[in-house]
């Protein structure tokens, strides 16, 4: 959160972008702030005005406004449901297919080989990707579960994918990916899983194909608000996103995991955050990867 004192020191600090296209105030960048940090729990300091006004601009254009003070009493009001198009603009969507690849090692070899035997008796399994961005994370676990049962799509496996923006929800549901992102794929598991768009030896597009999709669903969720899934899971990836929030919104986040973690669950975490202090007791099993001992 900006540390600017009172109003007065605010407004005396005056207008950062002085020349540029729309006029844009400390006092404009203190409003967008206490938005953002009150509606999805993310912290922006004085240095992210910059970015903000990079991310926002675009907003001010299709919404043909002549400064960021028009577009905060816009905000402020929530007018045509603004408030979470500028959360949606501000929000990092940086990932790709098997990001940070010891975690799908460590949920290959040491997660699913206990799972796969129980659902194939039939038993309900449950994954949960928190934060899913463009869906390459819930497609990867889905990717990592065929690739040591190839017919999974027909047992009561399921992920669950959530993300804050429904912008960036909607291209997951698509599924359509450029030849570039589909790279780090195997080969035979992308002419397997996702389907050319056109001829095969000339397509640049990739489509998701229905086993994939068929394990996965999509939800528009607010991590710092009520989560309503009750059911328990044997894993959740939650990467890259708890540095966003405040110490005190991170070390709850721990804790609203491991309750819906089942016994001897699994959390993936970003590689720059740690569990530092939880009522529930985590063991670290590898670099940011903790499994549920026991719940306090």
């Amino acid at each position: 959160m900006i540390h600017s004192g009172n109003e007065g020191e605010v407004e005396a600090k005056g207008d950062p972008f002085e020349g540029r296209e729309f006029p844009f105030t400390y006092r404009d960048f203190a409003q967008i702030a206490e938005i953002v940090q009150r509606d999805a729990g993310i912290a922006l300091s004085d240095v992210k005005a910059p970015l903000v006004y990079s991310r926002l601009v675009r907003r001010l254009r299709v919404l043909g406004m002549e400064s960021f003070r028009q577009y905060c009493g816009l905000v402020a009001h929530n007018e045509d449901g603004e408030r979470e198009e500028m959360i949606a603009a501000l929000t990092t969507n940086v990932t790709r297919f098997f990001r940070e690849n010891h975690h799908f090692e460590h949920f290959k070899n040491r997660v699913l080989p206990d799972l796969i035997p129980k659902a194939r008796k039939g038993a309900r399994i449950r994954f949960w990707s928190a934060g899913c961005s463009s869906g390459e994370e819930p497609y990867s676990l889905a990717l990592s579960i065929l690739a040591l049962a190839p017919e999974a799509a027909s047992f009561d496996i399921k992920i669950l994918a959530t993300d804050i923006n429904r912008n960036i929800l909607e291209t997951a549901k698509a599924g359509l990916y450029g030849a570039a992102a589909v790279a780090p794929l195997e080969p035979e598991a992308r002419d397997r899983f996702f389907i050319p768009s056109g001829g095969r030896d000339s397509a640049t597009m990739w489509r998701v194909g229905p086993e994939l999709r068929s394990m996965v669903s999509f939800r528009e969720l607010n991590l710092i608000a009520d989560w309503p899934m009750r059911q328990r899971y044997q894993a959740i990836f939650c990467r890259n996103v708890a540095i966003y929030f405040e110490s005190s919104i991170r070390a709850a986040f721990w804790d609203r995991f491991a309750s819906l973690l089942a016994p001897n669950g699994v959390l993936y975490i970003g590689h720059s955050e740690r569990i530092t202090s939880s009522r529930h007791r985590f063991k670290a099993e590898g670099n940011t990867t903790y499994r549920l001992v026991q719940a306090g």
